[in-house]
């Protein structure tokens, strides 16, 4: 089951700065970053499969970017050169330290998650493509961010360099089909802008809070508790993969209409329905003139209602329930998507930003609101079996 212990360190990320040695925008943290990596790996997996005819291992690279993830999160601020000259020389040591620090989160998942991670930080001969997807990934989410506070910073001693070490990375991974066509700066990479605009949009907007998140950094978490949860389900690999990007993507036509709060949306009858309508309409005319035609079903039936638990079948979606997936189509064959599993994912995040936040002693009617309000309608809650009501009875105020 997922641990109090490892839903706290997730958030962890929120609170760790980049770039905190340059001018920058108030909030580039770690997590953002991470949750930009993730699109950005996505994109980079699907132009192999699409462009190569490549076959991605798919949960080997969703795995790999989250104990990568944890591994940033346990040594927290390093300056990449630093952190690359000692992963080269203590890095079996540095692993080990890792493992030490975060083991007892981990262990009590199932599927033996811990047991692959620990493979992964000593076994780097394994899933070499996947491994490149990620480090692609990882620098080309640098490069995005390098752009914004370079000229900010014009004239600082050593920006040159960290340009030109970026650059260098790029052309090692420049073999990569989606490495190319992003570096044209068409339409793949407007995308890749556009959901990155999501990490200077704020949850909670009218609310002061501690520490602050983004949509895109709220995205990420939706999308790692999806896919813990998944292997709580011993759920299929097409299963687990459906639920963790359709959790990563399940907000992103916010970067068409911003964050509009529930409390909005359900104040005028109907209007609710009206903002989904819009964000279909936009995401047609904005979002899928950007990504290859052979990508939208997937994104649409990753973002089309998202928290309604489905499969396909004969072609066709179906709305189930998790327990019927549970018992019936847990196959890839079906293509299931736990959309009520999502929607509880989402609320418990929500859930944590407010307990968090007022743990830390930033407080608000809105919080206090939010937080009964999450917790009495998930206090004995199971999703096929899931049990949502101990994970925030573990967080009650």
């Amino acid at each position: 089951m997922i641990s109090k212990q490892l839903l706290k360190l997730l958030f962890e990320a929120a609170s760790i700065q980049r770039w905190n040695d340059h001018i920058r925008p108030e909030h580039f943290t770690e997590l953002d970053k991470q949750a930009h990596k993730m699109v950005y790996a996505y994109v980079l997996g699907k132009m192999e499969e699409t462009d190569r005819g490549v076959t991605i291992n798919w949960r080997s690279l969703i795995e790999g970017a989250l104990f990568e993830f944890f591994h940033r999160i346990v040594l927290t601020d390093i300056k990449p050169p630093i952190f690359h000259k000692l992963m080269a020389e203590k890095g079996e040591q540095l692993n080990r330290w890792v493992l030490y620090k975060i083991s007892d989160h981990i262990a009590p998942l199932r599927g033996n998650f811990l047991q692959r991670m620990v493979n992964y930080y000593r076994s780097a001969d394994h899933y070499l493509l996947e491994r490149k997807i990620l480090r692609a990934a990882h620098y080309l989410a640098t490069d995005w961010e390098f752009k914004i506070i370079y000229h900010l910073n014009a004239g600082l001693y050593g920006l040159e360099e960290t340009k030109e070490a970026i650059k260098n990375q790029l052309e090692e991974h420049y073999d990569l089909a989606g490495v190319q066509k992003i570096t044209l700066q068409k339409k793949t990479s407007h995308f890749l802008d556009l959901v990155g605009q999501l990490r200077f949009q704020q949850r909670w907007a009218q609310s002061p809070r501690l520490p602050r998140t983004s949509v895109m950094g709220h995205m990420l978490i939706v999308a790692i508790l999806a896919y813990l949860c998944s292997l709580e389900l011993d759920a299929c690999v097409l299963r687990s993969y459906n639920n963790f990007f359709a959790g990563l993507f399940h907000d992103l036509p916010e970067v068409i209409t911003r964050d509009i709060v529930s409390p909005v949306k359900q104040s005028v009858a109907g209007l609710e329905e009206l903002i989904t309508e819009i964000e279909l309409w936009q995401m047609e005319a904005r979002i899928y003139p950007l990504l290859p035609p052979s990508w939208h079903r997937e994104i649409k039936y990753f973002t089309e209602n998202v928290f309604e638990s489905k499969i396909v079948k004969d072609g066709e979606v179906c709305i189930k329930d998790s327990a019927g997936i549970n018992e019936n189509y847990n196959q890839d064959s079906y293509s299931p998507l736990d959309g009520e599993i999502i929607r509880a994912c989402d609320h418990l995040a929500a859930y944590m930003e407010t307990y968090l936040s007022i743990t830390h002693g930033v407080k608000s009617p809105h919080l206090y609101e939010a937080n009964r309000e999450l917790f009495m309608r998930y206090r004995e809650k199971e999703i096929a079996g899931i049990d949502f009501g101990r994970m925030f009875a573990e967080f009650k105020i």
